[in-house]
């Protein structure tokens, strides 16, 4: 058991230092560690070469920190490039001469390269030589790590007296050594700059173990990258890490070099080469051969792969280099961003890749199971890596995509976890809590998540009653000082919060949370970055959600992040114009604003000081905000405010919240909270929502759906809403976002979409005795529909479909609330008092809107008493309000069509179908303010200014419905009759000239609205009026001569009466006393062809009609005129009127029968004043017109 314990307790550290030194006497004295793939792969199984610098042990002595070649370099003398030199002093004697004959040797072999191109006869000499120039560069190299290893001294402070002239070589040693290692890596350039045929020597075949000098000089290349590495890394750890300055550089050039800058720069050179020979590789591979197709052209380019992977993150464990997959996964986003600059790495510019995506993905899944190899080249079973997570998801992957490696949906990201959230950062660290089995946290996590795992075991293993965590807290927390906090990087301080999180769940909370804030405090502030203090913050409310989860008060721990919140929110508000900060802060900001929706979701009663989060740093934020952030905002402020009424009605009512059991007693001080958070909404939330309500433009969606929750919290907890609501907030809430005409209509229809519906709500405005709840939600109707046209631009052509120019979301929601208003009871009532059936709902908004104005007019009209229709006008005025200032807008602007269409459209058809409710001494101040605004606005009166073509065009539409419904007003009006008789002339006046063709065959002139309002079906009263009116305004206005000169138009004036009579099919008195004269004059005195016809059609259609035999009313009036017609012109015209009488003659005897004495007396009459005696002619004509009487 002793034994047993002392083999598990011994470091690794020392057992494989013990191993090496045994294996020393045993070494024999074998030629330096080099890359090389010429080797009997089956020989032992091995997997590199004997030689290479996995299984030669040559890695493992470097990162081990022994003796790089314990067996070399032992003699007083070394010989090297064909000079002896003295073992302990020819590097820092002639370091500079000693790199010159390096490259010196390189050019040779370059030259052999050049040589042996042209000459076939001489390849086995030319692999000697080559292999012997190769060989000696090895050696000078292996020879300096032995020198800075054996031999070189950390610099002493002298304090006076002068050095040995050895000594202040040895001393400038490491400076000189940087700048030509840094000289060496410019001489040699990079791997895939080789020329072609260079290159091409990966594909060389090692059957004959004979090769060109390409190949030697290709392998030569590698083993001086990667020994520089080597160089690099073994002069600093002899150094104890000192940073090692390039003098001499630095004051020729003014550019900084150190051993770290230069050790950094080469590994990513070094990567991004190899990086490219990979993407050389994968232009050739098939998509179905990308998981068995190596990325490597040799085994060296293996090597050198497990090699970086090694070395680097053996020095990532002490902070000195990025790991290695960070710097895969930078040269790979570096690669594919192909930056312009001139500092362009590995010649990039050359190398073209057409699927990045997948390449990234070839090249990672390729690279992680080179993780399996340990320091000396063999596959550790035992040793674990991501891959696993990797291969299944890339199997998976190609599977789905008939073996296409190509994973669109899989972004370019390091193989680690990443935290975008505090919840997903306590989730990965909870993981680590569960109770799990070792095997199975190698399937799925990290080393260190494993670490954390097993730590998290033993803690919750009790041992003989002492919790772990006194044993260990001292242990861990002397880790963490000022300066270890100080040295973290990112990763580091990520893995920071990992530990402490974990600690915090399973051992005391509240010490390990006080020692972590401690710890940070220790942050220097200059020195911490935006990401950075994102991922603090998101650790703080890890440590909150911790709080939350075992129930324990937040107040102090969100204090802390709140007041932090407010100053950043202070600072957004101010950088209005700083892009560049705004963003910053921003990243900032949404992570408080992440974090604290996690609190108020994870929280079961909200009854932890929650509220203590809702500070007045959204006051600030809030006005700051722009599209996305204030989305942002508001849809966290949305869960907040659902997720307090959940909670706070589930603890009202008695009920388990969340996963709590029936029967825990829920916390008393729970409501005081949610007043609390309640009042903390109000305060710093809703200033804002108020001040937004009348923005310039439609605001947000969001503005209303966060407004309707706030107005169910005040129907909730209705005793924390802000003073200027009280005592009735939630009446107040509405009369601000869903009652106020001056809202954007689109915010009102969301709003009261939201809450039509709600029981709660029609139960409050019931219990507080407010009536007009109903009606005033339907005015909101009648406006978001009549406004729904409002933002578009006025100088917009008409469009057919409403969708092309109302937003589409917009219309969905009018359908929407339309189908909820169309579920209110007085609706229900109206549309089922007028028969309306369910067909409705389905109908758009505009004519949903027509059908309720139908059925609140047939409604009316099907009521007996007068208390009901009083009511009912009553109530109708509520649900129309203030309509035409809706309609204002439109109104002035003269536009847009579609806005200008629908408002006359609309209240055309109110006037219409609402006729009887108008003709009521209550409504017909409304009526009057209608014709007033719509129909004989100041521009219509001057009938010398052009009106606007949308304009005019949505009056003719809808002129019809105005008239007929001011018809059926004037019938019904006692006691305005004359003034709405004067109102309707005054209409048709104005607008039967404006609406008429200059001739009657016009194309395209469309009907006359007045011929439409006359044709339609209404009632006989309604007819007659409008008949009687138009003919009278016509006679009066468009029939009159001046002096002998006929009205203009006169064609399509006669056109249009006749068209009137022709429709009505009846003549009535007012047609014969209107019309008839002033169409006789128009035979008598229009000489016009198409004048004469259309006038002698009208004579004929009133004749026709009014049978003078019959001896009726009519008939007595036709000969009325008649008569008068002969008094009035015969002296003067007598030839054509006994011309006109012949013509009415051939229609009806009986009427020239019954004016012939008034033809007699006139003829007489005539002759008399004459004084000439009988008028020959005149008795011709009047011979000939009882001539056609007689016949």
């Amino acid at each position: 058991m002793e034994t047993d314990f002392g083999a598990f307790s011994t470091p690794p550290f020392l057992t494989e230092s013990l191993e090496l030194a045994m294996e020393v006497e045993e070494m024999e004295n074998s030629r330096p560690s080099c890359f090389s793939c010429a080797f009997d792969n089956q020989n032992g199984g091995r997997r590199f070469s004997a030689e290479s610098y996995l299984a030669s042990g040559s890695l493992k002595r470097v990162l081990l920190r022994l003796d790089p070649s314990p067996n070399d370099y032992e003699e007083n003398t070394v010989e090297l490039f064909g000079f002896q030199w003295v073992t302990e002093m020819a590097l820092a004697e002639s370091c500079e001469f000693l790199f010159g004959l390096l490259r010196q040797q390189i050019h040779r072999l370059e030259n052999l390269v050049q040589m042996s191109s042209s000459d076939f006869g001489h390849a086995a000499r030319f692999h000697s030589e080559a292999e012997s120039i190769r060989h000696q560069c090895l050696k000078f190299l292996h020879y300096v790590k032995v020198f800075i290893f054996r031999y070189l001294e950390p610099p002493k402070m002298e304090n006076d007296g002068m050095l040995h002239p050895y000594e202040e070589l040895e001393a400038q040693l490491p400076s000189v050594l940087v700048e030509e290692l840094h000289a060496l890596t410019v001489h040699i350039g990079h791997i895939c700059e080789l020329p072609s045929n260079v290159l091409a020597a990966f594909t060389i075949q090692n059957q004959a173990k004979v090769f060109p000098p390409s190949w030697h000089l290709l392998h030569l290349h590698l083993d001086i990258n990667w020994l520089i590495l080597e160089v690099l890394h073994v002069l600093g750890e002899k150094l104890m890490r000192q940073v090692v300055y390039a003098n001499h550089f630095i004051n020729l050039t003014g550019e900084n070099l150190t051993n770290i800058s230069l050790f950094e720069k080469h590994c990513e050179n070094l990567i991004s080469d190899l990086i490219s020979l990979a993407i050389n590789r994968y232009t050739k591979v098939r998509p179905s051969e990308a998981l068995t197709s190596s990325h490597c052209p040799c085994t060296c380019i293996k090597e050198m792969w497990v090699l970086l992977i090694q070395l680097l993150d053996h020095r990532n464990k002490g902070s000195e280099t990025e790991c290695f997959w960070n710097l895969v996964n930078k040269a790979l986003k570096n690669f594919f961003e192909q930056p312009s600059t001139s500092e362009n790495v590995s010649g990039f510019e050359t190398v073209q890749c057409k699927d990045p995506l997948s390449f990234s993905w070839w090249i990672m899944s390729h690279l992680a199971p080179l993780y399996l190899f340990d320091r000396n080249g063999n596959i550790d079973e035992k040793k674990e890596s991501n891959w696993k997570f990797v291969e299944e998801l890339l199997k998976k992957s190609t599977d789905a995509q008939n073996s296409c490696f190509t994973v669109p949906w899989l972004g370019l990201k390091d193989l680690a976890n990443v935290s975008k959230t505090s919840l997903s950062m306590l989730g990965l660290v909870k993981r680590c809590c569960c109770e799990q089995q070792i095997p199975s946290l190698y399937k799925s996590s990290n080393s260190y998540f494993i670490f954390l795992s097993i730590l998290a075991q033993i803690m919750k293993e009790e041992n003989n009653g002492v919790h772990p965590w006194k044993q260990i807290k001292g242990r861990i927390y002397s880790k963490f000082h000022r300066k270890r906090m100080q040295e973290l990087t990112e990763v580091g301080l990520h893995n920071f919060f990992n530990l402490f999180l974990m600690l915090a769940i399973v051992a005391e909370t509240e010490d390990i949370v006080s020692r972590v804030f401690d710890l940070l405090d220790f942050l220097t502030p200059s020195s911490i970055t935006m990401s950075r203090r994102a991922l603090i913050w998101r650790g703080h409310f890890a440590f909150l959600l911790i709080y939350v989860e075992k129930n324990m008060d937040i107040s102090v721990l969100a204090e802390k992040i709140s007041n932090a919140f407010c100053e950043k929110a202070k600072k957004f508000l101010v950088s209005k114009n700083d892009y560049t900060q705004r963003q910053n802060l921003w990243t900032l900001l949404s992570t408080y604003i992440d974090g604290v929706q996690e609190v108020f979701e994870t929280s079961c009663y909200l009854s932890l000081s929650e509220e203590k989060l809702l500070n007045d740093g959204f006051t600030m934020l809030l006005p700051a905000c722009r599209g996305a952030e204030l989305s942002m905002v508001l849809n966290f402020l949305q869960v907040v405010l659902a997720r307090l009424r959940s909670v706070h009605e589930r603890v009202s009512q008695g009920l388990p919240v969340g996963n709590t059991a029936p029967d825990i007693q829920l916390p008393l001080v729970a409501k005081e909270h949610h007043l609390a958070v309640a009042s903390a909404l109000w305060r710093n939330f809703f200033p804002y929502l108020k001040s937004q309500r009348m923005s310039q433009t439609p605001p947000s969606p969001q503005l209303a759906d966060t407004a309707a929750g706030f107005t169910l919290l005040a129907l909730d907890i209705p005793s924390k809403a802000l003073s200027d609501l009280q005592p009735q907030p939630v009446l107040s809430m509405m009369r601000l976002f869903g009652w106020d005409d001056m809202v954007w209509p689109q915010l009102v229809s969301r709003y009261l979409s939201h809450l039509i519906q709600n029981s709660s709500l029609c139960e409050a405005f019931s219990s507080m005795g407010y009536t007009s709840y109903e009606a005033l939600t339907v005015r909101s109707w009648f406006r978001c529909v009549l406004q729904m046209f409002l933002d578009q631009p006025s100088g917009a052509l008409a469009k057919t479909d409403a969708e092309r120019t109302v937003g589409k979301s917009y219309m969905e929601q009018l359908t929407e609330m339309t189908r909820l208003i169309f579920k209110l009871s007085e609706v229900e009532n109206i549309l089922l008092k007028a028969d309306v059936g369910e067909s409705v709902f389905k109908q758009d908004p505009k004519n949903a809107l027509v059908q309720f104005i139908k059925a609140v007019g047939k409604t009316y009209s099907g009521l007996q008493t007068l208390p009901e229709k009083s009511a009912m006008v009553a109530k109708t005025l509520e649900y129309l309000g203030d309509v035409l200032k809706y309609v204002k807008p439109y109104l002035k602007a003269k536009g847009p069509p579609e806005g200008l269409q629908l408002t006359y459209w609309i209240i055309g058809c109110l006037v219409k179908f609402c006729a009887p409710i108008l003709a009521t001494s209550k409504a017909q101040q409304l009526l009057f303010r209608i014709v007033d605004c719509l129909l004989l606005p100041h521009s219509v009166l001057q009938q010398d200014k052009e009106l606007p073509v949308a304009l005019l065009s949505a009056i003719q539409e809808s002129l019809p419905f105005y008239l007929q419904g001011l018809s059926f007003i004037c019938c019904q009006s006692q006691t305005q009759g004359a003034y709405l008789n004067q109102l309707l002339g005054s209409i048709i006046r104005h607008y039967f000239g404006r609406f008429l063709p200059s001739s009657p065959t016009v194309p395209g002139a469309g009907q006359h609205p007045l011929l439409t309002a006359l044709g339609s079906s209404i009632s006989a009263p309604q007819l007659l009026r409008l008949r009687k009116t138009t003919l009278h305004v016509i006679s009066e206005n468009y029939l009159q001569f001046k002096g002998n000169a006929p009205p203009p138009r006169l064609a399509s004036i006669l056109a249009f009466i006749l068209e009137v009579l022709q429709r009505s099919q009846s003549i009535e008195l007012c047609d014969i006393d209107l019309v008839l004269p002033a169409v006789l004059k128009c035979l008598l005195l229009v000489n016009e062809l198409q004048v004469k016809k259309i006038s002698t059609d009208i004579v004929q259609y009133m004749v026709e009609g009014c049978q003078a035999g019959s001896g009726g009313e009519h008939a007595t009036q036709l000969t009325s005129v008649f008569r008068q017609f002969i008094q009035d012109y015969t002296a003067v015209y007598d030839h054509r009127v006994f011309s006109i009488l012949q013509t009415v003659a051939v229609l009806d005897q009986t009427l020239v029968t019954s004016l012939i004495p008034t033809i007699t007396q006139s003829l007489m009459d005539s002759e008399h004043k004459q004084g000439l005696g009988r008028n020959v002619a005149q008795r011709l004509d009047f011979y000939f017109i009882l001539f056609f009487d007689n016949e």
